[in-house]
């Protein structure tokens, strides 16, 4: 495993890590066991670090990212900080931590809150925080973070403690054994049924790469997409909507609200006008339910909409009917 103090260097921007070729990764390519070893750098980067002569095997330098390594092996890594490294560091903050056992926390995050380093964010994300709340995070890739949510969309978040947890946590995920529900609020008057789902891949727009879009698939790349809507309530200027997701592709229920002519309220990036005071998508990851990828045991949990989103409630007459 990884050896975390290293060798200090004279320079304060370069760090020795030594490291030991797990025995998970016997035989795999050398690029492809760093990015395991080393999650706070891109393998890109790695990669270059391998060219440049600054990977030791064995005590001698290693050019190929494809050399295959063998278990137990010694590896010496020359480490210069960038941005990106440098944004995988503690940072106290509250956060609001629902639950938490010896696998994971489930955290309820509030909007404007980003969850990884990203450029732009290198500080002051989730990840940091969970690398303050828990020392052991910094084992685990991302932080154990399983999953994530918009900036700007508040709710439920589940994170591993451990490396057990954490593999168990994504195959749950890859096999839809997560319920995850959330909240909407729309402009306009809801014109569908009770449990209408919406079967639409999503991918990158073709118009613009800074959002996702509605594809078809023998046209565009994409992946399949599925979401199941319910009407909480109906007023005038809008309403409430429940969306089940059973797929977790990027902006998914964005798109899909935006694609049935429901854009979010104040989601300008799929055309949700401002309404009901909001400064941001009504969008609110309410309910996690899933069971204990270590134990087995049933876990269920819901999060009251945020201040934000019961105040446009309350202007815009919608109530929770109890559904």
């Amino acid at each position: 495993m990884d050896d975390f103090a290293g060798d200090s260097d004279p320079s304060p921007s370069v760090e020795w890590r030594h490291l030991t070729v797990p025995n998970e990764h016997h035989g795999d390519r050398l690029d492809r066991v760093l990015a395991h070893c080393v999650p706070e750098f891109s393998r890109s980067y790695l990669q270059q670090l391998i060219e440049q002569g600054a990977v030791l095997l064995a005590a001698s330098p290693v050019t190929k990212s494809s050399a295959k390594v063998k278990a137990g092996a010694a590896l010496s890594v020359e480490l210069r900080a960038t941005p990106q490294s440098q944004a995988f560091k503690p940072e106290a903050m509250a956060l609001d931590v629902v639950y938490q056992d010896e696998h994971l926390f489930i955290v309820n995050k509030p909007a404007g809150l980003v969850v990884h380093p990203a450029p732009g964010n290198w500080s002051g994300t989730l990840l940091n925080g969970i690398l303050a709340l828990d020392k052991q995070s910094a084992l685990l890739p991302r932080a154990g973070i399983v999953h994530r949510l918009d900036k700007d969309t508040s709710g439920l978040m589940a994170v591993a403690r451990t490396r057990q947890g954490m593999d168990a946590l994504v195959h749950k995920i890859a096999a839809r054994e997560v319920k995850r529900q959330y909240w909407a609020f729309a402009s306009g008057h809801w014109r569908f049924g009770a449990g209408h789902t919406l079967d639409q891949p999503v991918g990158r727009d073709p118009a613009n790469r800074l959002r996702m879009a509605a594809v078809d698939l023998s046209r565009q790349a994409g992946k399949t997409a599925s979401t199941t809507f319910d009407l909480v309530d109906q007023a005038d200027l809008g309403c409430w909507v429940q969306c089940t997701l059973h797929t977790g592709r990027t902006h998914q229920i964005r798109v899909h609200m935006a694609h049935l002519g429901y854009p979010l309220v104040a989601d300008a990036v799929y055309g949700g006008r401002p309404g009901a005071g909001m400064k941001r998508q009504a969008l609110h990851a309410f309910h996690l339910a899933f069971a204990h990828p270590l134990t087995g045991v049933p876990l269920d949990f819901r999060a009251a909409l945020p201040e934000d989103m019961q105040k446009a409630a309350i202007i815009w007459a919608l109530s929770y009917n109890g559904k």
